[in-house]
């Protein structure tokens, strides 16, 4: 058996991107997977595809700026098998701007999304973690978490809140529970067709030329999952070896 064989793994913002790249993966690694998006179809679509391979997976409607949603969606994967031993929290936005623009409803999205969703992913699953004396945390940040550039100010914002979230939690839980940090570059998603702004979109567009497929961060992850237990991978940047 590898470390990831019969765990139980919940993935948020499952339905695209490294969130279902992820899934694919670890599904055929032998894990539980467990879908959490709004985009339902998806996640129908994507079940049927790991479960005609022969994996195991389940799903359902999540909203990460929703508490209880997540906390539902937890108690969901806990009924389907008993337990959990992964929260990947994925979910993620990014409709980049100039601070000049205003756009304070897509800064609060991001805000919402991207730092309250991972909130509500820590206190839904902290309790259930807790009671098993056993879980890891995977919270998806960004290379946005460790450098800022323009039109991104909010977003890295919410990516170094990220990693702070991460640290601060890592040195509460102790022994029993391990956190991880993924910070991705550019990589193939749907991220870019969140930016409103024309001129963030077009540099968004040449920015992402370089861009790795989300399988390079989901073989991240699984590394971080398949280490021992007295083994923490606490963070992994992973981009091009052409960005900048």
């Amino acid at each position: 058996m590898s470390g990831i064989e019969g765990k139980v793994v919940v993935i948020t913002g499952a339905s695209s991107g490294i969130g279902e790249a992820t899934a694919r993966l670890l599904a055929r690694r032998g894990a539980h997977v467990v879908l959490g998006a709004r985009r339902t179809d998806r996640l129908e679509t994507l079940v049927a595809a790991i479960r005609a391979a022969g994996g195991s997976a389940r799903y359902r409607k999540l909203d990460v700026t929703k508490r209880d949603d997540v906390a539902s969606f937890m108690d969901f994967a806990r009924a389907e098998h008993g337990r959990i031993d992964v929260i990947i929290n994925n979910a993620g936005v990014m409709p980049l701007s100039r601070l000049e623009e205003l756009k304070v409803d897509e800064w609060d999205r991001m805000i919402d999304v991207n730092l309250r969703g991972v909130l509500h992913g820590i206190a839904a699953g902290l309790p259930i973690l807790k009671a098993q004396r056993s879980g890891q945390f995977i919270n998806v940040s960004s290379i946005g978490g460790h450098l800022v550039v323009p039109t991104a100010a909010v977003y890295c914002a919410t990516k170094y809140a990220v990693i702070a979230l991460s640290e601060g939690l890592r040195q509460e839980v102790g022994g029993d529970i391990r956190v991880t940090v993924i910070s991705p570059g550019v990589t193939t998603s749907e991220l870019a067709d969140t930016i409103s702004d024309p001129g963030a979109r077009e540099a968004m567009r040449e920015y992402r030329k370089v861009a790795i497929p989300p399988e390079a961060i989901a073989r991240s992850i699984a590394f971080a999952i398949e280490q021992p237990d007295d083994v923490d991978v606490n963070e992994i940047i992973v981009r091009p070896t052409a960005q900048p």
